[in-house]
C-alpha cells in the first residue's frame, strides 16, 4: 500500500456525519487585510458570451467561474457536507454570479474541501462529469444537502454497515444511502458513470492529497473559507463578505 493510497483510506475512515455538519470557526479573525480600491467599471465579456457561463478549471485544483483576468478574485473553500456552506450558496451565491460575476469584475473560483467521509463520494460525483458543470451541480447539491441528511437518518443500521465497507466500496454505499446516487443521476451524471467515478481510488487519492496541502497552506479550519485578492477574509457568510467585496472596487 503507497502512502498516498493510506492518505485516502484514512480520510475514508472519518467519522461519517449524520447531523448537519458544524464545518466552519465562528469568531475566527480575519487573517489578512483586504484593500480598498476605487469603484471599477464592469468589464464586458466577449462577444455572445457570458462571464457566468465562462469555466475554467486552475492549476490549483479549483473551478473557476468568471472572467480569467478579473481584478477582484475570490476563492471559496467550500464542503458539500457543509451546512454553512449551503447557506451561503442560498443567501450568497445567487447575487454574487448575478450581480458580481456577470459584470466581469470578480472571478470566483471554488475549491471542494473534505471534511469527512460524506464528502468524498459527494465530490467524486460533482466532479465526475464536464469541469463546467462542477459548480452549478454544487450549488444544487448544496440546495439537496438537508435531504440527504435526511436519507441517511431514516436507516441508521444501514449507515453504520456502510461504514464498515472495504473503502472500495464505502463512497459506493454512502452515496446509494445518501440518495447521492439519484439525485447526479437525475443530472446527468449516468449511474455506470458514477460508478465508475466513485470507484476511482487513485482520484480519491490525489483528492485527499490536495486536500492535505490546501489544509496546511492555507490554514484551513473550517467552512466555509473565503479568500479575497490573495487575503483570508476571517468571515463565512454573505452578510459580512458582501461589504468585503465591494470595498475591493465592485461598487
Amino acid at each position: 500500500m503507497t502512502i498516498k493510497y493510506a492518505r485516502a483510506l484514512l480520510l475514508a475512515a472519518l467519522p461519517l456525519t449524520l447531523g448537519l455538519a458544524a464545518c466552519d470557526k465562528k469568531g475566527d479573525a480575519a487573517t489578512g487585510d483586504v484593500s480598498s480600491s476605487e469603484p471599477i467599471a464592469k468589464i464586458a465579456a466577449p462577444a455572445g458570451q457570458s462571464w457566468t457561463e465562462t469555466f475554467a478549471v486552475t492549476p490549483e485544483g479549483g473551478y473557476r467561474m468568471g472572467n480569467p483576468n478579473a481584478p477582484i478574485k475570490l476563492i471559496e473553500f467550500g464542503a458539500l457536507s457543509c451546512s454553512h456552506c449551503a447557506e451561503f450558496s442560498e443567501k450568497g451565491f445567487p447575487k454574487l454570479r448575478d450581480e458580481y460575476i456577470a459584470s466581469g469584475r470578480v472571478s470566483y473560483e471554488l475549491r471542494l474541501f473534505l471534511l469527512n467521509a460524506l464528502d468524498m463520494p459527494a465530490v467524486l460525483l460533482a466532479t465526475c462529469g464536464a469541469p463546467e458543470a462542477v459548480i452549478p451541480l454544487s450549488e444544487q447539491f448544496w440546495g439537496f444537502q438537508r435531504q440527504m441528511f435526511a436519507n441517511l437518518q431514516k436507516d441508521e443500521a444501514a449507515f453504520q454497515q456502510v461504514s464498515n465497507l472495504p473503502v472500495d466500496k464505502r463512497f459506493a454505499g454512502i452515496a446509494q444511502l445518501g440518495g447521492m446516487t439519484e439525485f447526479f443521476a437525475s443530472r446527468g451524471i449516468a449511474a455506470a458513470q458514477g460508478s465508475s467515478c466513485l470507484a476511482d481510488t487513485a482520484k480519491a487519492t490525489k483528492l485527499a492529497t490536495t486536500n492535505e496541502q490546501w489544509s496546511k497552506e492555507f490554514d484551513i479550519t473550517g467552512t466555509p473559507t473565503f479568500f479575497l485578492n490573495g487575503s483570508k477574509t476571517g468571515v463565512a457568510d454573505w452578510s459580512a463578505l458582501e461589504p468585503l467585496i465591494q470595498k475591493a472596487g465592485a461598487r
